[in-house]
């Protein structure tokens, strides 16, 4: 590849993943149809990578991206017009996300080219659309199982192969989830726009779900950069969503991004994870962490008991708090684990609670609260969380169980970090 090539090439990846969402949702608006914006922005991304070989790098990548794939939109518009049928479906539609690599066509039901409304964008000031987006995924028409999925791929680009690896579902299945999604949204002409006060309560929590799920979900076998692109996403639009909509929820989960973003500079040292109460909060940043208790003030003030992503933002503070106290306070964790629980009763949620009160009360009542959660959730024998705060627990109690409990945990474990912590920790106790 000529350093030109190399040049174009890198240049498309970055815009693809700091901008794919954008563009697409400005695309999609005119007429709904996700599959058919998808095809003009991948061919705009093919033809970024000869053109800008050539030429170079434009001063404006999304400008340029946005206008090649207008224009092919409406070649598309005219072709489909002149044979006066729809266009043909696409059979690469449902994989594509932040790719790139080939166009291709979509189904259509109608040939005739929407207005350009005055809300298309000038090519040098593009807007963002997300938001508007991720609530068209999350419309009542949508399947509510694959609202998550389709956002994780429309809004932030993830790839349909690794969106199928991280809810554990076969690719193929996966990406013809997607196809009838978007072919469902086009179809029933859903409008871009973000949902009136009545509507917005139905149609929040997949969205919420969505923006913590790019942060959250293990994304195994994704690069390094697109993880951490992914994050920056989330955030990103957990604050615009704040920002657009201050019910207390989002303003909760923006708040709790806030606090794990903060503290990212310190999870892992040497190549091996280190654990939030071991970590060195003069490397978390004080200003994330200042904005997301701003958030969690607000969010707290409304007249009602908190959702999950409050919880959860009130627990991370928390655990930020030792930033100025120098102490972590284990029982008001304990009490705010508890509520969680009680709104939000996973099989994640629960071994945070155990690990918890053993810090409260001791191993051996961390301990019996684990083998309560597998007595009741059969789940728990496959999941790494449970097997890895039970062989700290058994470590802790000087249990001679707990370098087996250590090699279950490492078994289960795909983050390279996290399993050379859990290594070194079972060394220590063999």
């Amino acid at each position: 590849m000529s350093p030109a090539a190399g040049e174009a090439r890198a240049a498309a990846d970055a815009a693809a993943r700091a901008s794919y969402g954008r563009l697409l949702a400005l695309l999609a608006a005119r007429d709904g149809d996700i599959a058919r914006a998808e095809d003009a922005l991948a061919d705009a991304f093919e033809r970024a990578l000869g053109t800008w070989a050539e030429d170079g790098v434009p001063r404006n990548p999304d400008g340029w991206l946005l206008t090649v794939a207008r224009n092919r939109l409406r070649d598309l518009y005219k072709a489909a017009s002149s044979r006066d049928a729809p266009l043909p479906d696409g059979g690469g539609e449902a994989g594509r996300g932040a790719g790139f690599a080939t166009a291709g066509t979509s189904s259509a039901p109608s040939v005739t080219e929407p207005a350009v409304g005055p809300w298309e964008p000038d090519p040098g000031e593009i807007g963002d659309r997300r938001l508007e987006l991720m609530f068209v995924c999350a419309h009542p028409a949508v399947e509510a199982g694959i609202r998550t999925p389709l956002m994780l791929q429309t809004v932030l680009g993830v790839e349909a192969r690794d969106i199928a690896r991280a809810f554990a579902v076969p690719a193929p299945t996966m990406a013809q989830r997607l196809v009838r999604a978007k072919r469902r949204i086009r179809d029933a002409r859903i409008p871009f726009r973000i949902p009136g006060r009545d509507d917005v309560p139905g149609r929040l929590p997949p969205v919420l779900e969505a923006v913590y799920g790019a942060y959250a979900i293990d994304w195994r076998g994704v690069a390094p950069e697109v993880r951490d692109s992914l994050t920056g996403e989330a955030l990103v639009l957990a604050l615009l969503l704040a920002d657009l909509l201050p019910a207390p929820e989002p303003l909760g989960l923006a708040a709790l991004l806030c606090f794990s973003v903060a503290r990212s500079a310190a999870r892992v040292r040497d190549g091996v994870l280190v654990p939030l109460e071991e970590q060195d909060p003069a490397l978390w940043d004080r200003t994330l962490i200042a904005r997301g208790e701003a958030l969690l003030r607000r969010a707290l003030d409304a007249d009602d008991s908190p959702g999950r992503f409050r919880l959860e933002a009130a627990i991370q503070s928390a655990h930020c708090a030792r930033a100025r106290t120098g102490v972590t306070d284990w029982p008001a964790l304990l009490t705010l684990h508890r509520a969680l629980v009680t709104v939000a009763p996973t099989l994640g949620s629960l071994v945070a609670c155990a690990a918890v009160r053993a810090r409260v009360d001791g191993p051996a009542a961390g301990l019996a609260d684990l083998e309560a959660i597998s007595a009741s959730d059969r789940a728990a024998d496959r999941f790494q969380p449970w097997w890895a705060v039970r062989a700290h627990l058994l470590a802790a109690a000087g249990d001679p169980a707990a370098p087996a409990a250590y090699g279950k945990a490492v078994a289960l474990t795909t983050d390279a970090p996290a399993r050379a912590f859990l290594e070194a920790r079972g060394a220590a106790t063999a």
